[in-house]
């Protein structure tokens, strides 16, 4: 049996960031020699979704792509991805969901919010970046040499591009590093720009869009990571459920 991927977003055949990530699972998946299956889920498919659909997926790859249809819907897979340990990368808009979504469950800002979804909210947690980082490409500072994003690139210093406009509010970056959801990249203005869970198989928003720079012969190293993570997730699930099987009987 293959591992299962699911791309939360809203699949648009005509945007290219989109396409990226479809080739770039399909560069990691040829390189780590793995049998994968991909599915793209509308977010507005998502709201209530029970555990028996989450359970069927290895790992989320959470696109760029926001606004979503259903930023709930969003939510609501990421919180269960969160809380039940299933290997997650988000980029750009999957970052900035990410940040939302463990804002108010982690942290307890309830009414924590989008400027693209709400500009006037009272805590907005993803706000306007400074600088507009649309279609530039920046160096990134990885600045925690033990963590997975490092792990992955083996490297102090990348080179990325992104395509947002919005980023974790710099007001908030204490209380996410508290509760140790890591600042683990920035920028030279030391924005965040990778954030992960330590305690967690694989837990990794970028606000830069990695699968763009990911190709058939240098597959992208974070999202290579990220496959190696859900296999593993695949192997240890599967092995759970066969000796539960041979219990049983």
């Amino acid at each position: 049996m293959a591992m299962n991927i699911a791309i939360i977003g809203d699949f648009d055949e005509d945007y290219k960031l989109h396409l990226a990530t479809n080739d770039a699972i399909e560069h990691a998946k040829r390189f780590i020699q793995s049998d994968v299956t991909t599915e793209w889920i509308p977010t507005d498919e998502i709201q209530g979704i029970p555990d028996e659909l989450a359970k069927k997926y290895n790992g989320f790859f959470i696109a760029p792509g926001s606004p979503y249809k259903s930023m709930a819907g969003a939510l609501s897979i990421i919180k269960y991805a969160r809380e039940h340990k299933v290997p997650t990368i988000g980029t750009c808009g999957g970052f900035q969901h990410m940040v939302i979504e463990f804002a108010r469950n982690v942290i307890g800002i309830a009414d924590a919010e989008h400027a693209e979804h709400d500009p006037y909210a009272s805590n907005l947690v993803v706000n306007p970046l400074s600088c507009n980082l649309k279609g530039a490409p920046l160096e990134v500072q990885i600045t925690n040499a033990h963590s997975k994003a490092f792990e992955a690139y083996q490297s102090h210093s990348v080179t990325e591009q992104y395509y947002c406009n919005f980023g974790l509010n710099p007001d908030y970056e204490e209380l996410f590093v508290k509760n140790h959801f890591d600042i683990v990249g920035t920028d030279e203005k030391k924005g965040a720009r990778i954030m992960e869970i330590k305690h967690h198989p694989f837990f990794i928003g970028t606000l830069f869009v990695p699968q763009d720079n990911s190709t058939a012969d240098k597959p992208h190293k974070l999202v290579t990571g990220f496959l190696k993570a859900a296999e593993l997730h695949y192997n240890t699930t599967s092995e759970a459920a066969s000796k539960l099987s041979g219990q049983l009987h």
